[in-house]
């Protein structure tokens, strides 16, 4: 069985076919800039890379057709009826979504609704949502949220210190996201530990970042809140402020609300602090080679990692096993090394040695009390498990 998974960004639209359940990657793609006249779509298969550039691609609409005459054309299928379901991350599913749901208008409605918890990510699910059903509106369409693995999080742990009636009437509150991620690998790393009852802390490290605290395969706590503005310094967000700060730029530099959240999202985290770049590599290269800008912003991020760490190190009331995912979790030795140090107090102690070697692998020394795994995520599986699962129901 052929399932696609869909990840729809406000510009992008990433995708990967999976043959399920055997969980076996087919092809896999993106379509970058869309809404330009400089549009691009890759499309990898069978080991070859296929890519076009300087695309007119001016909706997600005419993008869904590309990828779809994309799979057609390089005979990644045959004919569209060997697609038999769609999943679709969605990022915010509020308090309205529990779980994954199958695709129908009242579903749209609702995502929809929940606009204005999400305004960057939610209305550009949507319109791959409603792209993908047009083209095929016979397979089953699910929504994934990455809100619904953190939906196990108790009252104490998501509920902000203002006032109530702003949660009753406006669901102010912490939500959390890269839930698909997230549960993946606590997933795998549960399995690993080979017991019932784990403690596992998944540090999910990307140019959007976050952390989470699994107590026996459940979520009861994560970095990222409201919005995925939360949480410690990521590639461009800043993380934890004082909101106080809003009234500071106003004042001093005639800021608007908007402005400033601006910068807060875009603006702020490696790149602010650095000057140089929002990647952890060009972070890194500057850093050894002298500039304490770069150097500093790995060392406050590093910091406020180790901050949630060892909070939900108390919280879990022990931990069996750290593991770090994503494209900086999975690829930046110098991050996990900066971290763990910082740890060794816990008796989270890392070996050097494996933490240079690259891929899935334990990278704990012999004498740590706590298991140090690095664990490649794959949120496209998780959308997938879901379309099957839900298909099952239906």
């Amino acid at each position: 069985m052929k399932i696609l998974s869909v990840n729809a960004g406000s510009s992008s639209l990433k995708f990967q076919l999976l043959q399920m359940p055997e969980e076996i990657e087919i092809s896999s793609g993106l379509v970058e800039r869309i809404g330009n006249k400089n549009a691009e779509f890759t499309l990898k298969f069978n080991g070859s890379k296929f890519a076009s550039k300087d695309l007119v691609i001016l909706d997600h609409s005419v993008a869904v057709d590309l990828v779809i005459k994309g799979l057609l054309e390089h005979n990644v299928i045959s004919s569209l009826g060997e697609i038999q379901g769609v999943g679709h991350r969605v990022v915010q599913g509020g308090e309205l979504f529990k779980e994954s749901t199958i695709i129908d208008d009242d579903v749209v409605i609702k995502i929809a609704s929940l606009n204005d918890l999400a305004p960057l990510h939610n209305p550009a699910n949507i319109i791959g949502i409603n792209a993908f059903r047009k083209a095929l509106p016979d397979v089953i369409q699910v929504a994934v949220f990455d809100t619904t693995f953190h939906q196990t999080m108790p009252e104490v742990n998501y509920l902000y210190g203002v006032p109530y009636e702003w949660y009753e009437k406006h669901g102010v509150r912490k939500y959390g996201f890269h839930g698909t991620s997230h549960q993946y690998v606590s997933q795998v790393a549960h399995q690993r530990l080979g017991k019932k009852q784990s403690k596992i802390i998944v540090a999910h490290i990307g140019n959007g970042a976050s952390l989470s605290a699994v107590l026996d395969g459940k979520s009861i706590d994560t970095s990222m809140g409201l919005t995925p503005l939360e949480g410690f310094p990521m590639g461009t967000r800043s993380g934890n402020v004082d909101p106080a700060i809003f009234q500071l730029m106003q004042q001093k530099e005639g800021y608007s609300l908007e402005k400033t959240l601006s910068e807060l999202n875009k603006s702020s985290g490696y790149l602010g602090i650095s000057g140089v770049s929002h990647d952890s590599r060009d972070i890194v290269a500057a850093a050894e080679a002298g500039n304490q800008r770069a150097k500093l912003a790995l060392e406050i991020q590093a910091k406020r990692i180790v901050d949630y760490i060892a909070s939900y190190y108390v919280l879990l009331g022990g931990l069996d096993a750290l593991v770090f995912t994503a494209g900086i979790g999975e690829n930046a030795k110098e991050v996990r090394s900066l971290v763990c140090k910082k740890l060794e107090v816990l008796g989270i102690k890392i070996d050097e040695v494996l933490n240079n070697s690259r891929g899935d692998k334990e990278i704990s020394a012999k004498d740590s009390k706590v298991k140090i795994w690095v664990i490649p995520t794959n949120e496209e599986v998780m959308i997938a498990r879901d379309v099957i699962a839900l298909q099952h129901k239906k």
